[in-house]
């Protein structure tokens, strides 16, 4: 009889304690891949938002949130003049509400920001943007969950706004928004003359050392980054990574712990057969390579099933109408080789214990074991 056959005869024999270490380690997989999909997913959108054919981001430094950023509009002329900008797009962030969408995201911009020029627009015309008195454009999921058309008033807050462009952008974030006019969003918002992030297109990326040192110099309250720098460097995105590997780790711990308790009840329930075993001539490696193989068998079916759960359930956010499109999953193959090999190596920890005793056990004692 195989190494093999044996692991798989002992599994069999114990369906409930194995079930119990798979689900474990299928929970903490699930749960692991879920949360890192969701918020790579999230980082990478709100970097493509931030982007918008652009090379640098200027805000307030030191701030906490973009939501809380301002850079007002007599900083704004100055920073659009520099020698090392070939063009300045302001943006505004906010939180807003419609009746039974408490919380609906709000983008002020002006006619010609980049990311209303790359969008498709559905319905309405994008010269329109800035001329209708009171004119909005929303997002097509926004559009779906708002039950909202061209050419009808759309409630925002305590104000009517007549939609006049539906489009259809690179995120489900801002597909889920609306877009306001630069003006009317800071008049609803009550933020006259500000701005919360300025994107910068330079004349050569070159340029980008000189022109974050000139702002510097010029504005001490005001920051310039690179996208990849900002990706890297923003709290919130640090939080969220660190939010999202704690989680994982809590869920591998309790799936490890699932694992060891499996394998410690299995091991102590069968002294006398593995005495056997080695009475029969098995080596203390061999023992302790059956309890191993058990265990990692353990891990890696759970390791798939939890594959399989968390993709399903990132899907099945993603489609979730109320989530209004903000769910925008990223799967990374190097992400998920690692949660592979932190499931396998949690099943290799869990056996450890066992592995040592099974390896210790004295036939002649283990024979008289009640």
């Amino acid at each position: 009889m195989n190494h093999l056959r044996l692991v798989l005869i002992n599994l069999r024999r114990h369906r409930i304690r194995t079930l119990i270490g798979v689900s474990g380690i299928a929970l903490g997989v699930a749960a692991m891949f879920a949360v890192t999909a969701i918020v790579r997913g999230a980082i990478g959108m709100f970097e493509r938002i931030l982007s918008a054919d652009t090379e640098m981001l200027v805000f307030e430094r030191s701030v906490s949130d973009l939501f809380f950023s301002v850079v007002d509009d007599v900083d704004f002329e100055q920073i659009s003049q520099m020698p090392e900008v070939a063009a300045a797009h302001p943006v505004l962030f906010g939180l807003v509400s419609s009746p039974g969408h408490p919380v609906l995201t709000c983008f002020g911009v002006r006619r010609d920001d980049p990311r209303l020029q790359r969008a498709e627009w559905v319905a309405g015309n994008p010269e329109d943007f800035g001329r209708v008195p009171g004119g909005i454009a929303i997002g097509v999921r926004a559009a779906e969950f708002l039950q909202a058309s061209i050419g009808h008033p759309l409630q925002v807050g305590n104000n009517h706004y007549p939609v006049i462009g539906i489009l259809r952008t690179e995120t489900g974030f801002e597909d889920g928004g609306l877009f306001l006019p630069l003006p009317l969003a800071r008049e609803h918002l009550h933020r006259d003359g500000a701005s919360s992030v300025v994107t910068i297109k330079l004349r050569d990326r070159s340029l980008a050392g000189a022109f974050r040192r000139r702002l510097e110099e010029t504005f001490p309250y005001l920051t310039a980054l690179e996208n990849s720098e900002f990706s890297r460097s923003y709290s919130q995105f640090r939080i969220l990574r660190a939010t999202s590997w704690a989680v994982g780790g809590v869920a591998f711990l309790l799936g490890g712990l699932s694992v060891a308790n499996t394998m410690v009840l299995s091991v102590f329930v069968r002294i006398r057969e593995l005495a056997i075993l080695k009475s029969c001539g098995f080596s203390h490696r061999q023992v302790g390579s059956l309890v191993v193989g058990e265990s990692l068998l353990i891990a890696l079916t759970g390791a798939v099933l939890g594959t399989a759960i968390g993709f399903t359930c990132v899907l099945v956010l993603k489609e979730l109408p109320w989530l209004q499109g903000y769910v925008t999953p990223h799967f990374e193959w190097p992400v998920m080789a690692g949660i592979m090999a932190i499931a396998i190596a949690t099943g290799i920890a869990g056996a450890a214990y066992p592995a040592w005793f099974a390896m210790k056990i004295e036939p002649a004692r283990a024979l008289r074991y009640e």
